[in-house]
């Protein structure tokens, strides 16, 4: 698989002069074709990437423990662990945990199910969610309004470049109806803020609540 993404990269690039290619593994998603115990039973089956790396293990051996998996993968343990679990212990579960249970462990293994049985020729095998913590809520809370930045930067310059004097009031409405995306008030007004010390704006010199575009 990485040899073709190799060519595929000098392929794109060759094309596309100046431009870098940034590979998004865990939004991609491949069909395995599978076969099991009853030959007359085969099976399309959609998965991710990561979980396509860990079934096509099994094409050479029918067992491995949870360490040989992530040699042989080289992903990273949490995630491993999530993408087993999807594997092992979901609704359909093309392998077999050893031994049984909801959660996968660094001393678990894993068999192929070679009897598995489904009434669909395709099915799609969804990965698990892992849940956040408030704290990783709020960090990728902040981090996605970091990247949303310019573009609320990029909407008050336009608003003010276009009415040259607006309220504060009248702005923060603005932005509310121009931005696609929920943002707060307290957000917006360090944005403001920040364009002012950058000099793009100014407040009136009588009154504070009112700003002027600088040209």
């Amino acid at each position: 698989m990485l040899r073709f993404q190799e060519i595929f990269k000098k392929f794109y690039l060759g094309k596309h002069y100046g431009r870098k290619l940034q590979w998004q593994p865990t939004l991609g998603h491949c069909v395995l074709k599978a076969e099991f115990n009853d030959y007359t039973s085969r099976k399309e089956i959609q998965v991710s990437l990561m979980q396509t790396l860990c079934l096509l293990l099994f094409n050479d051996t029918d067992e491995l423990s949870f360490s040989e998996i992530q040699t042989a993968t080289g992903i990273e343990e949490i995630e491993l662990k999530r993408t087993l679990q999807s594997l092992a212990c979901g609704k359909a579960r093309v392998m077999y945990k050893i031994p049984k249970g909801k959660d996968v462990e660094d001393t678990d293994s894993f068999r192929f199910a070679d009897d598995f049985k489904h009434k669909l020729y395709r099915i799609k095998i969804n990965q698990i969610q892992m849940k956040e913590t408030k704290e990783e809520n709020a960090s990728t809370t902040e981090r996605v309004f970091q990247d949303r930045q310019y573009q609320v930067d990029a909407a008050v310059v336009r608003i003010m470049k276009t009415r040259k004097t607006l309220s504060h009031v009248l702005l923060i409405s603005e932005l509310f109806n121009q931005l696609k995306f929920p943002v707060k008030s307290p957000d917006l007004k360090k944005r403001i803020e920040s364009l002012i010390e950058r000099e793009y704006m100014e407040r009136d010199k009588d009154n504070p609540n009112l700003y002027h575009y600088v040209a």
